[in-house]
């Protein structure tokens, strides 16, 4: 089964080692939102809507590894995408609410209906401007950004709860994954590796940007 054969190249490599996003793996159907069924555990970013990405398995455990996330913690993502990060994340911190944001309305709805489709509740999509954050709604234990910034938003730091964790990949071409830790309202950088992203529509995303 390719979905096992990614699990045991996680647990081999210790790319994962958080059993619980291991269990929401398995259980979330990744074929319920992509395009093509017979392409959702291939180990590559598949194209969704509006020229977008749905990122590879890999980079996704990655990001969400790090993150650390646990039940109730209230997360922000920036780039609901088709959904499916989303859905990882609320199986991890449910039933805490996970709000996420898209800025194409195309994708806020095929990422409602994915959500829908694979029975996830407790993920609230709002079409706007991520970059920006969620004022509203923080702060936020966790925040990650799925679209390369050209740094890491303030409005994003600014919402982020002290003892918070943030995830961004940062750069133009290629991308560093930087995890920021929030201790004391001072921010510890770390960097995770390099990785190449869609860039983040928005005032705080990329300026003169053609799609």
């Amino acid at each position: 089964m390719v979905k096992q054969k990614l699990i045991d190249y996680w647990t081999r490599t210790g790319i994962v080692k958080n059993q619980e996003l291991i269990k929401a793996f398995k259980k979330i159907k990744r074929e319920d939102f992509v395009l093509n069924k017979k392409e959702a555990y291939l180990d590559i970013a598949l194209p969704i809507l509006e020229k977008q990405t749905i990122s590879q398995p890999s980079t996704i455990m990655i990001m969400l590894e790090a993150l650390e996330l646990k039940k109730g913690d209230k997360v922000l993502e920036i780039g609901a995408g088709s959904g499916y990060n989303a859905s990882l994340i609320a199986e991890l911190v449910k039933p805490e609410t996970v709000y996420t944001t898209e800025i194409i309305p195309e994708l806020v709805e095929f990422a409602k209906n994915n959500l829908k489709k694979a029975k996830i509740n407790n993920v609230k999509v709002f079409n706007t401007d991520g970059s920006k954050g969620l004022l509203k709604y923080s702060p936020f234990n966790k925040i990650i950004v799925t679209a390369a910034c050209p740094e890491i938003p303030k409005p994003l730091i600014s919402q982020l709860k002290n003892n918070g964790i943030l995830i961004a990949p940062v750069g133009s071409y290629s991308q560093e994954m930087i995890k920021i830790t929030k201790k004391n309202n001072k921010l510890i950088k770390e960097n995770l590796g390099n990785f190449v992203f869609v860039k983040l529509r928005g005032k705080h995303g990329f300026k003169n940007q053609f799609f």
